[in-house]
């Protein structure tokens, strides 16, 4: 086999390429399902494969999990021979897509015992291995993509033992190097973790500060204000803040020509929630299918709005572009184009939670354009929709960090 093309320094010799039955045995997992646990007392702990799956890690650490609990003594004089040890690894089975096969390695075992659960598959490696090296392997593309052509099932994905037996491990000879790669993997697991919590973190102020800043419940000032700006908001229909509306449409399908031109055309599943400036079409048209059709060319710096399949979602649009017939586009705002997409992003929401759960499938132009909008000066609208602005950017950058290290580990 070919050793892999960045190494550490100073590590030079080949890696070894084994199958999976010969560097790792397999022990006995327990059947019991969530129903048969306690959350709170017991006598052993017990790793349930849809923690695997949703909740663990590539290095699952005993010690800082809150794992279900064993009450049956029983069930410990039948499994004493599979009590886990460190470096173990434990593979859950079963799934409702690919995700099957990933695994979770232990860690951080004292003297408690914890056991493999339901759907899970839990092996023991041969010989030494330094910690945290099997679980980022195995849940790696290189070594998870020889799995997906064993998995067997339509709507529950599982995978057998048997199967597994035969897939290839490598892995280098030497623990230091071993330790090192899971040293950096864990590293990397670190940055990921902080780039969500920083993310939440910043979701979080964004949807406490649209509730602060904007007037709540008929009143005329908002909670929370810029320093300087002390005068009452002003109210208007959502008609009166842009000179042009435009609706849309979809040019036919079947005559190709209409899809080959450089004009962006935007549906509905092209716009992502809360990411109200990033809007990237998949699908360009001509400027004749423009003229054959129902859409409509609409100026750059509008806003894009759903109206009926996905109703809510919305996007402020730096270019010129078409649409589907699911919007209703603004142009030639009277008022501060960044402070407009949040306080439409606010009545949207209101509007999505209003025909949600109803027959109802959207709303028409005449009720958008009818409901009532409040807005501050000129001035206070800037800052405000620029402040707003930049939370989106910072949720942008942990989102693309934490991918780009998701990326890395895979």
């Amino acid at each position: 086999m070919e050793n892999p093309k960045i190494r550490f320094k100073g590590f030079t010799k080949d890696w070894e390429q084994r199958k999976l039955g010969e560097v790792l045995i397999s022990l006995q997992s327990n059947t019991l399902s969530r129903a048969d646990l306690s959350n709170e007392t017991g006598i052993a702990k017990n790793v349930h494969y849809g923690d695997v799956l949703i909740k663990f890690g590539d290095v699952l650490d005993v010690s800082r999990e809150q794992l279900p609990m064993i009450k049956d003594e029983k069930i410990l004089d039948k499994y004493k021979a599979s009590f886990l040890q460190n470096g173990d690894v434990i593979i859950a089975d079963t799934a409702e897509d690919t995700t099957v096969g990933k695994c979770s390695e232990i860690a951080g075992l004292r003297d408690e015992v914890v056991l493999s659960g339901l759907h899970t598959i839990l092996y023991r490696p041969v010989e030494k291995f330094a910690t945290g090296y099997l679980g980022y392997y195995l849940n790696s593309g290189a070594y998870h993509d020889q799995l997906i052509p064993l998995m067997q099932g339509i709507k529950v994905t599982s995978i057998s033992k048997s199967a597994m037996q035969d897939t290839d491990i490598v892995y280098p000879k030497s623990t230091e190097e071993q330790a090192m790669i899971g040293s950096y993997f864990q590293s990397l697991d670190h940055l990921i973790t902080l780039h969500q919590r920083k993310c939440e973190q910043t979701k979080n102020l964004k949807k406490y500060m649209l509730q602060k800043m904007f007037p709540q419940n008929g009143a005329k000032v908002p909670e929370i204000r810029f320093d300087g700006f002390t005068y009452d908001w002003e109210q208007r229909k959502l008609g009166e803040i842009a000179t042009e509306t435009y609706g849309g449409g979809t040019p036919k399908t079947s005559n190709e020509e209409f899809w080959k031109g450089d004009i962006p055309w935007i549906q509905s599943s092209d716009l992502i929630d809360e990411c109200l400036f990033d809007v990237r079409p998949r699908k360009c048209i001509s400027q004749e299918a423009v003229s054959k059709s129902a859409t409509k060319l609409v100026p750059q710096n509008s806003i894009a709005i759903v109206t009926r399949v996905g109703v809510g979602k919305l996007a402020f649009m730096p270019f010129s572009y078409a649409t589907s017939q699911d919007f209703l586009s603004l142009s030639g705002l009277k008022i501060d184009p960044e402070f407009t997409v949040y306080a439409l992003y606010k009545m949207m929401q209101s509007v999505s939670n209003e025909v949600q759960g109803t027959s109802i499938k959207g709303v028409t132009k005449d009720e958008l354009l009818a409901k009532k909008i409040i807005f501050p000066s000129c001035n206070e609208q800037k800052k405000i929709g620029a402040y707003l602005h930049s939370l989106d950017n910072l949720i942008t950058l942990h989102q693309r960090q934490h991918k780009l290290h998701l990326n890395m580990l895979l």
